[in-house]
């Protein structure tokens, strides 16, 4: 069987910082798939995204960018990143800003592509950045990655702060970019739930830990939410459980196989868990 084709990998990757450690951890990125990056804050997913894209170098370990390295210039140019509150200079237009960007990535710079993204998110051309909400820097900032056609997308936190309708209008255009399974996209988020409707994996970073890259529905199929008294929780095997809370009314718990729960506890209520449930729980857990 060939082995599937990755538009970046992770190989045992580690870096340290002054009382934090993310990894040592190993992470793929499919071509053609969307990958979202799950975490609570501090959890090292910024710090990830720029290992991953060369802004800074692991410690251990060894990242494969586009079947090359991130200190490859020219695999870093085929790279779109958006960084959360990482924006050009306020006194620069939209305009500006394409101007600019088609001087540093030549015959790729898409300028009517660009042009169509800032039609299609309302963003005046002509109106200095400094004008702009946060939200319409944001879509500046994706129209920037975009325009240059990436081979990977990497996005922090990219539809934080827009409106739902907004927020819909970029999963769209995520969607699109990946549809000739030649376009990967890498995108952090706190919001889960935008998450669920595009992503194909979901990678969970814990403490600098990974905890696990799954198949979103493999993954949402398999985990549930089992709610029950602790005496009917203590007849489950261990490794079913993987994490408690106590409340007042008993246990609520995440449990993975969900099927295999229910067939030991026949009545019991146990919901399929959404990617907040598995976030929620396991951060209570520690």
């Amino acid at each position: 069987m060939m082995a599937e084709p990755l538009a970046a990998a992770l190989h045992g990757v580690a870096k340290h910082y002054h009382g934090f450690t993310l990894g040592p951890l190993n992470l793929e990125i499919p071509a053609g798939s969307i990958v979202g990056l799950i975490g609570e804050n501090g959890a090292g997913k910024t710090t990830l995204l720029k290992l991953l894209t060369g802004v800074n170098r692991p410690d251990a370990g060894t990242v494969e960018l586009l079947s090359a390295t991130p200190d490859d210039a020219a695999v870093r140019a085929k790279i779109g990143v958006v960084f959360e509150d990482a924006y050009f200079y306020e006194s620069l237009t939209p305009a500006q800003v394409g101007a600019s960007l088609r001087g540093i990535f030549g015959p790729a710079w898409d300028a009517g592509y660009f042009a169509a993204l800032l039609e299609q998110f309302h963003l005046p051309p002509k109106k200095s950045i400094k004008e702009l909400s946060r939200g319409m820097r944001m879509k500046l900032n994706l129209a920037s990655a975009l325009a240059h056609r990436p081979g990977l997308l990497v996005l922090d936190e990219a539809t934080s702060g827009l409106d739902p309708a907004a927020r819909s209008e970029i999963l769209d255009i995520l969607l699109d970019f990946i549809q000739d399974e030649r376009h990967s996209v890498l995108l952090s988020s706190h919001i889960t739930t935008d998450l669920e409707q595009i992503a194909d994996t979901i990678a969970y970073l814990h403490h600098g830990q990974l905890l696990f890259a799954k198949n979103k529905d493999d993954l949402m199929e398999e985990y549930g939410i089992l709610r029950c008294s602790q005496q009917d929780l203590d007849r489950l095997p261990p490794e079913w459980i993987a994490a408690t809370c106590r409340t007042a009314a008993g246990c609520e718990s995440l449990v993975h196989p969900r099927g295999s729960v229910l067939r030991a506890l026949p009545g019991a209520v146990c919901d399929a868990a959404s990617i907040d449930d598995i976030m929620r729980l396991t951060s209570k857990e520690g």
